[in-house]
């Protein structure tokens, strides 16, 4: 039988690692939502600690070991998200973050990156021109590059989020994860085979970029010459071909959802759940608004997984506009 790349005792052992205000994250049923739904919601919320996203429970098990080998400098790049994680996770332990990013990233991203203590790269293009120059730093001045999805810290910190969930005592059928890079999706997926097997794991992306879901639909890697989508968090172009590997062991579906029902989804979560999320946290919502056939009667559970938005968009996309910007 294959596995992933995952090990569930290391996911375990990660929960001592990362910092608590990153873990046990809410919980909880949604029934506001459920009525334009159709189906019965909970909410996993990712956006209630210091870098409003998941990706810290990746970072602290990185820049811990880190520190333990007596390393000091590190590379990533990023569409923000990942950037401010690690640049929080490693200000606390005395690191040296650069972040490497597209200068057309979400501007209230890239300031927090400033803030928390990095030194942050801007480069011309989107994020796969970022990751060409962070991996050219990391070679040029020999220190360690992180892999966003291809580090295997960055797939298990995101797996504790698939522990929390096993251990709830509240039974649902499916778990819908935004799908980019895809350390998320491999993580989460990879806890629900091993301890809940009966919950269908379905993965999210824009249609405006479809390079991972198309790969896993085809079973090889599929890239795209273009990543058009204001959910910038997951808009990337080339799958890595061992995180496509893993996903395509831990994935029941992978299905592509429109930008309009990304903005209903996040306008839902605003309106009935009290929510501010970026885009790529409402994939899930958006997900079921596309196809509400096949939720009805069914329990999901939805992750959101970020809130670093640009006020200017969400105030624009509420207000029932595309425009405005990611």
């Amino acid at each position: 039988m294959q596995k992933t790349r995952l090990d569930t005792a290391r996911i375990r052992a990660a929960r001592g690692v990362i910092d608590p205000v990153f873990l046990d994250t809410p919980f909880y049923r949604c029934e506001a939502l459920e009525p334009g739904l159709g189906c019965a919601v909970s909410i996993k919320l990712e956006t209630a600690n210091p870098v409003r996203s998941f990706k810290a429970r990746g970072t602290e098990i990185v820049a811990s070991a880190l520190a333990e080998e007596g390393l000091r400098d590190v590379v990533c790049a990023s569409a923000g998200n990942l950037g401010q994680a690690l640049a929080w996770s490693g200000r606390g332990r005395g690191l040296h973050v650069t972040v490497v990013a597209s200068r057309f990233a979400t501007a209230a991203k890239l300031d927090r990156i400033r803030a928390l203590g990095a030194t942050l790269e801007l480069v011309d293009g989107d994020h796969e021109a970022a990751r060409e120059r962070a991996a050219a730093v990391a070679r040029h001045d020999g220190v360690r590059l992180l892999e966003d999805s291809l580090d295997i810290e960055t797939c298990e910190g995101a797996a504790t989020i698939g522990l929390e969930l096993a251990d709830t005592t509240a039974p649902f059928d499916a778990v819908l994860i935004a799908l980019g890079g895809g350390a998320l999706a491999t993580g989460v997926g990879h806890v629900m085979r091993a301890m809940a097997p009966g919950v269908e794991v379905i993965c999210v992306q824009p249609s405006g970029a479809p390079a991972m879901t198309r790969s896993w639909r085809e079973r090889r890697v599929v890239s795209t010459d273009s990543a058009v989508t204001i959910a910038d968090g997951v808009a990337g172009r080339h799958p890595i071909p061992a995180v496509l590997d893993d996903l395509l062991l831990v994935a029941d579906d992978a299905v592509l959802v429109r930008e309009r029902s990304i903005v209903e989804g996040m306008r839902m979560l605003h309106d009935h759940a009290g929510l501010v999320v970026e885009p790529s946290a409402a994939l899930g919502v958006a997900a079921v608004l596309e196809d509400r056939d096949r939720f009805a009667g069914r329990h999901v559970v939805t992750i959101v997984c970020g809130s670093n938005v640009d006020a200017h968009a969400h105030r624009r996309w509420m207000g029932g506009s595309l425009d405005g910007g990611p």
